[in-house]
């Protein structure tokens, strides 16, 4: 199955996950299961799998077709090009394209000039006038590619200019572009492109990201250290006829080899095979010739050899315009695309499905226990009229009586409810402290300073240790806090289960310890920087500037997604509680109705014993279509499809 099959696929299960979620909730909320740690559990469901995207990087040097690749796998649906993709320097920024329905179909450009300044990335995506935006037509494929031409745009700058931004650096010449006859240097016109258009792959939440060749690629650290590790793969591009050059080397030594131990998610593609394909060489010979420089490359890059892939996406794309399948087989493309399918997508959609299957779960366990513990109360009520049968009016006004001086009891409990209120907040508040963007800061600001110091920076790699060892304490710390309130928690919801018959249970805590391997992620795709190769430009203050700013992003990221974490955990425990509290406010206003009833009536009391009997099966049956419903989220499109056939 292609890569364009499986994402189809995947999307399918996409907006069937979003229908019967909705459908889930309206059904909830008719039966009035409705609590707010439910609401807040579907809310993470619906986010979860609505905002799901995944990332595949493109990484090469120049000149290695990697815009064509781009262009064969995911655009031949046009009949021509739409990334430029000629001969020469073609991508001249890192270009990211991807889909939000919110914005319509444009490209827009970030200044080059923006480097100058002290924001991040991530800070001048929420700058939209900074921007340079042009509007696309996305029926019009023409227009479409002449837009996006415009990322290939540079301007000529002189070189004191240049080095500001990061293009030219006179303690590291053999890295330097040519001036031109002028003297002025040639440097990218735009810093970041941004193509939002409605293709089908895009709308399903695919990101595609284009990077530049080396050169522009060490300049923006907040690639490097940010958008890269970030993706969900990353497919590395070579020339079939040279193999892995010096350069190619530099690119994934200092950039792609060090972005974690997730091997899988890295692809290595031998490009222009079709430069292989020799009139005097039998194709035996040709294909021992590729196949011995797959093997090559994958030792020298330190992969499998299932993981390099020789293809030709100029003879690719060329075979899906023109509906060549003789062509299309011999370019190899759809290898590549089954890779991509079968190995990242394949593996993307099992982490969303038991990340999701998780959430299931607690939900599931949440409206179940209310549920049960209606039931629960029905069985005591029935169980306390039964218990009238052939009294007398006396002994029922007294029931009466004992049920209303239980309820003046409970609402006077409700300081000692209020008491565990407390102390979780108490101790919740200590945590979200060890959690916040000030301490976070505080705890870099050390490093911050080894990095803007200036010239050459020797104590930087002691500051990213220190700085570092200390955030990883400080997240253990956490988790150990977490672990201490848990323990709270699961101690006072025993006494309350006990004192006042709840079946309350404390929500699986937030494990903030998995946090350390995010911070072992950020550290590596640094360390890059802190070699004696890159002490030179490291010396550059703009760059040190930049490369700070990259990690207080990047660290920011992974803390905020600590406290949503934690901020859900608490909210289970906490409507977990609330819920029950007003089952039980609702259990004594039934009861107290129920003997009033009986009062006024003779045959009363056979009358409400049956409407509660009546209570119990719509419970049961309410348990068992919950299950069914959360049975079906969970189900696969291929699943449904293999039932669908055997009942046919």
């Amino acid at each position: 199955m292609s890569f364009n099959q499986e994402f189809d696929q995947h999307g399918i299960w996409r907006k069937q996950f979003a229908l019967r979620l909705k459908l889930l909730s309206e059904w909830l909320t008719d039966h009035d299961l409705m609590e707010s740690g439910v609401r807040e559990r579907l809310d993470q469901l619906h986010s979860q799998v609505k905002n799901d995207k995944i990332m595949v990087a493109f990484v090469a040097e120049f000149s290695r077709g990697k815009s064509e690749l781009i262009n064969a796998v995911f655009f031949a649906g046009y009949g021509r090009r739409i990334m430029p993709a000629s001969a020469g320097r073609t991508t001249m920024c890192p270009t990211e394209l991807g889909y939000d329905a919110d914005v319509p179909p444009c490209l827009r450009l970030l200044p080059i000039e923006t480097r100058l300044q002290p924001q991040s990335l991530v800070d001048w995506r929420n700058v939209p006038d900074k921007w340079e935006r042009i509007d696309l037509d996305v029926n019009d494929p023409k227009q479409l590619a002449r837009a996006i031409q415009k990322v290939a745009e540079v301007r000529r700058v002189p070189q004191s200019e240049a080095a500001a931004l990061g293009f030219w650096s006179d303690d590291v010449p053999e890295d330097n572009p040519l001036p031109g006859a002028d003297g002025l240097i040639e440097v990218p016109k735009w810093r970041h492109a941004l193509i939002n258009m409605a293709h089908p792959l895009l709308k399903q939440g695919l990101v595609i990201l284009d990077t530049p060749g080396l050169n522009a690629i060490g300049a923006e650290p907040e690639l490097t250290v940010s958008l890269l590790p970030q993706a969900h793969a990353v497919v590395f591009i070579l020339a079939a006829d040279t193999g892995v050059t010096k350069s190619d080397l530099t690119i994934w030594r200092q950039h792609l080899a060090v972005l974690g131990e997730g091997r899988e998610s890295r692809l290595v593609v031998l490009n222009k095979i079709d430069t292989m394909w020799d009139a005097l060489s039998s194709p035996e010979q040709v294909q021992l010739q590729i196949a011995s420089q797959r093997t090559d490359s994958a030792e020298i890059l330190g992969l499998a050899p299932s993981q390099v892939l020789a293809v030709s996406a100029q003879k690719g794309l060329l075979a899906k315009v023109h509906r060549d399948k003789q062509l299309l087989e011999a370019s190899k493309l759809m290898e590549l695309e089954s890779a991509l399918g079968v190995d990242l997508l394949g593996q993307r959609r099992k982490i969303l499905r038991a990340a999701v299957a998780k959430g299931i779960e607690s939900l599931r366990t949440e409206t179940g226990r209310m549920v049960h513990t209606r039931a629960r109360d029905l069985v005591e009520q029935v169980q306390e009229l039964e218990g009238l049968r052939g009294k007398n009016a006396g002994v029922i006004k007294q029931m009466r009586l004992r049920i209303e001086q239980e309820q003046a009891d409970f609402d006077a409990s409700g300081a000692k409810i209020q008491a565990v209120r407390s102390v979780h907040l108490r101790l919740l508040k200590d945590l979200f402290a060890m959690l916040s963007i000030s301490h976070l800061k505080t705890e870099v600001a050390t490093l911050g300073k080894a990095l803007k110091q200036p010239g050459i920076k020797l104590g930087v790699r002691r500051a990213y240790d220190h700085t570092f060892d200390r955030l990883r304490t400080d997240l253990v710390k956490t988790d150990h806090m977490a672990g201490e309130i848990q323990s709270m928690l699961e101690g006072s919801f025993k006494n309350l289960n006990a004192e006042y018959g709840f079946s309350l249970q404390a929500p699986s805590p937030p494990r903030l310890g998995h946090y350390v391997q995010e911070l072992d992620l950020i550290e590596k795709s640094h360390l890059q920087y802190l070699s004696l190769g890159n002490a030179l430009r490291l010396a550059q203050p703009e760059f040190a500037e930049r490369l700070a700013r990259a990690l207080m992003s990047r660290l920011r990221g992974v803390y905020d997604t600590a406290v949503n974490e934690v901020e859900l955990w608490n909210k289970s425990a906490a409507a977990q509680l609330d819920a029950q509290l007003r089952e039980r406010r609702r259990n004594f206003t039934r009861r107290i109705e129920a003997v009033s009833r009986i009062q006024q009536a003779a045959g009363g009391l056979d009358d409400r014993i049956r409407e509660l009997q009546a209570h119990q099966d719509d419970l049961n049956q309410l348990d068992a279509k919950l299950a069914e419903l959360t049975d079906h989220l969970l189900a696969a499109p291929e699943q449904e499809q293999s039932d669908e056939a055997v009942a046919a």
